[in-house]
């Protein structure tokens, strides 16, 4: 078996297209436009099936906010180093949305450095200092 992607709905897909290109370096993969069953997809990622998981944006026509529920966790992403990417962050989002909500520091109980930041719809996104590895 093999995770192929995690699903979000979004209540505007291109802010959300630029938050997770322009503040997390991914890269738009693919589009498709639903117009007939009223939604439109994007996928992104820091590389393509099968090799990397994506997440695929999902915008239905007419929603512009979902209630996000207390089951969703968060998304964790790994990042060589967690204070420089939230200072990015701190940089970029300010025009494209989101927000650092936990600065970096160590987990607790742990030594492992991890930080938390929000997207413009409120997804929570663990960042994971993993220095000398990939993602």
């Amino acid at each position: 078996m093999l995770l192929l992607h995690t699903m979000l709905r979004v209540g505007d897909l291109q802010r959300s297209i630029n938050f997770y290109t322009q503040v997390l370096g991914m890269t738009l993969l693919r589009t498709t436009q639903r117009p007939d069953q009223r939604y439109d997809l994007a996928f992104l990622g820091y590389g393509s099936n099968p090799e990397h998981a994506e997440i695929e944006l999902t915008y239905n026509y007419g929603v512009e906010r979902y209630e996000l529920g207390t089951a969703f966790g968060h998304l964790a992403i790994g990042v060589p180093d967690v204070a420089a990417t939230c200072a990015a962050v701190r940089e970029k989002a300010s025009a494209l949305g989101g927000a650092i909500t936990r600065e970096a520091g160590p987990v607790k109980g742990g030594s492992t450095i991890i930080a938390f930041i929000t997207d413009p719809d409120g997804y929570k996104i663990e960042l994971i200092q993993r220095v000398g590895r990939a993602g």
